[in-house]
């Protein structure tokens, strides 16, 4: 690990504009990913500003009836809420199928939406990745491909995003709420969060490199029957090969979201309205510009079926 300096902030907008004045500088919460990168010297931030005490560890009601969570709050104690458990489930199931129970102790809210790709060619620093060294390559494509995209990527990554809390979010059609280094605050749509790869799969966000999540806000409750369904290579700590975000309501305003197959959580609001009509005709139309590669190709069949079980779940 690279040497860097250190400091606390005490209050949001001190924090941003902490980074802001130095260079390279990164915020520091749980550090569940980040001190990982920094021991392998892919992320080599030469300032952490601690953020831990600035109070955005509250579950807040909102005037129109939903929820803020501040940015600080931890993924057990997120999972845990009452509120979330009774009025969205599908939140607190994804939480639960993530990571472990010691890492949930630790990550945040913030910190989830901005893990990085669990792809092992960005993590081994000795092949070529756009993600991590841009205009590298990327060792992927035409290498081991089971855990990778199969919609949404680019000749020049083809890597998932991690998060199973983001997914989601994604189908709650969640706000993201940031503040910046000059002090401005602004939301943000969950849906134009996280960016495709493009030519730039480095930039991963659409955040500015000064600026700090301090809360997520969930607009109010949707009803319905709420269900995330997880598929991975072993029951506990892995990540999704396939995993789907669903909320099915009699009245028709189902709707499905996707993880492990794309560079974001993978919604597609036309997909929605096809619910009614199986996962067959959802799929065709949520993974219609699929491009799988010759190993992860099984990702397409693999998400049709565990949306037709959650489906079945649903009308129990």
């Amino acid at each position: 690990m690279k040497a860097f300096t250190y400091e606390r902030a005490s209050s949001p907008e001190q924090a941003a504009q902490m980074v802001a004045r130095t260079p390279n500088a990164k915020f520091i919460a749980g550090g569940t990913n980040l001190l990982d990168l920094m021991k392998l010297e892919i992320e080599t931030p030469t300032h952490l500003v601690d953020v831990n005490s600035l109070g955005l560890d509250r579950i807040e009601a909102t005037p129109d009836g939903g929820l803020r969570i501040g940015g600080l709050v931890r993924n057990t104690d997120l999972a845990a809420d009452l509120r979330i458990r009774r009025d969205y489930p599908v939140l607190s199931h994804a939480l639960l199928a993530g990571a472990s129970g010691q890492l949930r102790n630790a990550a945040t809210t913030g910190g989830n939406l901005l893990q990085r790709t669990r792809c092992p060619y960005f993590y081994d620093t000795n092949m070529p990745c756009n993600k991590r060294t841009p205009g590298s390559g990327c060792g992927a494509i035409g290498g081991v491909t089971r855990q990778h995209a199969v919609i949404g990527h680019s000749d020049a990554c083809i890597a998932t995003n991690p998060s199973d809390m983001a997914v989601a979010l994604r189908v709650l059609d969640a706000v993201v709420e940031t503040v910046q280094g000059d002090g401005k605050t602004r939301t943000i749509p969950i849906a134009e969060f996280h960016r495709l790869p493009g030519g730039t799969p480095n930039v991963e966000t659409v955040l500015a490199a000064s600026e700090m999540i301090t809360g997520v806000v969930l607009p109010k409750p949707l009803g319905g029957v709420q269900l995330y369904r997880k598929v991975r290579d072993r029951a506990s700590y892995a990540f999704a090969l396939v995993s789907v975000a669903a909320v099915i309501r009699k009245d028709g305003g189902s709707r499905v979201a996707l993880g492990g197959v794309a560079h974001r959580p993978w919604r597609v609001e036309a997909a929605d309205a096809r619910l009614a009509d199986g996962a067959r005709a959802t799929m065709a139309e949520l993974l219609a510009d699929a491009r799988p590669q010759p190993e992860n190709a099984f990702k397409v069949t693999l998400a049709e079926r565990t949306l037709a079980a959650v489906l079945a779940q649903a009308r129990i």
